[in-house]
């Protein structure tokens, strides 16, 4: 049975750092389309940035230059490293994980439909 399970949301003041962790169950996140979506109170969902099986990357652009997603698959986890934190990151944001092939740009506009959702882990972020 797959789960994926997310870890590190919280409050922080804008201009501060956390770090998501998606820990993933039944399956290997290194051979998996993986990636973070997030969906803020009243909006769409989002897709924030995805990671292929060999470890090529996408982001929003809303925020590239300040998230980094990253995996580890000897503790097979995926991470989310969010980097000067606004208060328009407040969101619930979830991990996603998919067998297909898409490109990862591909991949950011199809996260929220991935076969794999975790519960999602809440990020707020003060002004």
């Amino acid at each position: 049975q797959v789960q994926l399970v997310e870890s590190g949301g919280g409050s922080v003041q804008a201009g501060g750092s956390l770090r998501l962790s998606c820990a993933a169950f039944g399956l290997p996140i290194s051979t998996y389309l993986m990636g973070w979506f997030r969906q803020a109170p009243g909006k769409e969902r989002e897709g924030v940035a995805a990671i292929d099986s060999v470890g090529r990357t996408s982001y929003a652009d809303s925020v590239k230059g300040r998230f980094t997603i990253s995996r580890d698959s000897d503790k097979n986890t995926l991470y989310l490293q969010m980097n000067s934190l606004k208060p328009e990151d407040t969101a619930m944001y979830y991990c996603a994980a998919d067998g297909r092939t898409w490109s990862t740009i591909q991949a950011l506009s199809t996260l929220p439909d991935f076969r794999f959702q975790g519960q999602g882990t809440q990020v707020t972020v003060s002004s």
